[in-house]
């Protein structure tokens, strides 16, 4: 029994600190939802200034921080304390809306217990990280085409070529056969023509008499005498 007696008392202090941990939590978590009008109003007056701070912070953080600003859930705010706390100190350096008062409840409560102001903060940290990837999404869409767009573009190119190509050689055809003969080739040379020109046939060679030469012819008979 003497063990329980100084046992007892000091488990009813742990819950008793437990329960007013979780009291002073809630205040301040009720306190920050109070504000969050003036944080959503402030948050858009320096959109454009946060956006650059923001996008460096988050790529600067680990992977775990990375993944519970876009799913963020009470277990991995409690299981990554620490992580989480820091995170929101980068947040209140760039003066982050609603940052400072979040960052002085997680430290003194712990992020879990605060969990609503911790996950309100995140959201808007979140918008500008999903334009960012975005943006970055369109970049490598210009820059890097897909295999199948390449390929599509290779045939067209393909394609075209050959088209110009048969043109081209249309349009020569189309010129030579335009064109008049040369010279060279209405007038081709003599000899060329001598040679197509067919040899005329052999003349017949006819023995000539010469002029002076008399032909005997006989003379007609003299009548007899009386």
């Amino acid at each position: 029994m003497g063990y329980w007696k100084n046992v007892i008392p000091k488990i009813k202090k742990v819950f008793e600190k437990n329960g007013t941990k979780k009291a002073a939590a809630a205040e301040a978590s009720k306190s920050f939802d109070d504000s969050k009008d003036e944080y959503n109003k402030e948050f858009e007056e320096k959109k454009a200034e946060l956006q650059p701070k923001v996008v460096e912070i988050y790529e600067a953080s680990s992977a775990v921080i990375k993944s519970l600003v876009k799913e963020p859930s009470e277990a991995g705010l409690k299981k990554n304390s620490t992580q989480v706390r820091k995170f929101i100190e980068e947040l209140v350096k760039i003066e982050f809306p609603g940052s400072k008062p979040l960052s002085e409840a997680s430290t003194k409560f712990g992020p879990d217990l605060v969990s609503g102001p911790v996950f309100f903060v995140f959201e808007k940290v979140s918008t500008f990280i999903v334009v960012e990837e975005k943006e970055k999404e369109k970049e490598e869409d210009k820059v890097e085409p897909s295999p199948s767009e390449t390929k599509i573009e290779e045939t067209s190119g393909a394609v075209e070529k050959e088209i110009v190509v048969e043109q081209v050689i249309k349009e020569e055809v189309a010129i030579v056969a335009d064109e008049p003969p040369s010279k060279a080739e209405e007038h081709p040379p003599a000899a060329a023509a001598a040679d197509e020109t067919p040899a005329a046939p052999p003349a017949k060679v006819e023995e000539e008499k010469p002029a002076d030469a008399k032909v005997d012819q006989p003379t007609a008979a003299e009548p007899p005498k009386p």
